[in-house]
């Protein structure tokens, strides 16, 4: 589900502010028919905003398993999360770990992988934070092209699609465990 799927135009922007976006969330979380889920995953922007207070508040009453956190190798983005692991923890939402994404670039000729943004921070703050670390996902620019369709089934031999096939089953025996 997403907002998007909600606008007019491919070019609408959504202008809202704390209250219209804490009821739109809460909306997506009540009123949408999920079915039978094995995971449901909210990506949410980094930080402790009003999208991650109303996630946690209407999600109190359903077993969650965790939160799955996300951040890029550089320094100001792990400091940025490194509050989202602070916020996971004074609210007891248990933290499944942590993934460092655009962990380098893979050259689509000759698939070696370049560190242009560094390497390293997300297993740095996992190790601060005393929280497990999941991987890394690298860029892949053939990714790209997809348009909707998966990279583990169209490109199973990348480097990109082993890293979420492992990230996905360190996520499986974290939470079937």
């Amino acid at each position: 589900m997403s907002i998007g799927f909600l606008l007019n135009s491919r070019n609408s922007a959504v202008v809202w502010r704390g209250p219209k976006k804490t009821a739109m969330v809460k909306q997506f979380l009540t009123d949408v028919c999920w079915g039978n889920l094995d995971y449901l995953i909210i990506d949410t922007p980094p930080g402790t905003s009003d999208e991650h207070i109303t996630v946690m508040e209407n999600l109190k009453d359903v077993k969650c398993d965790g939160a799955v956190i996300v951040t890029t190798p550089q320094e100001v983005a792990v400091e940025d999360v490194r509050k989202e692991v602070t916020f996971c923890k004074k609210t007891r939402i248990p933290i499944i770990g942590i993934i460092e994404n655009l962990s380098g670039f893979v050259c689509p000729t000759c698939s070696e992988c370049t560190n242009i943004f560094s390497t390293g921070g997300g297993k740095a703050l996992a190790e601060l934070t005393n929280v497990p670390f999941l991987g890394t996902l690298p860029i892949d620019p053939r990714f790209g092209s997809l348009l909707g369709k998966t990279c583990v089934k169209e490109l199973p031999e990348s480097e990109s699609a082993k890293s979420f096939n492992n990230i996905v089953k360190e996520i499986i025996t974290k939470t079937t465990a």
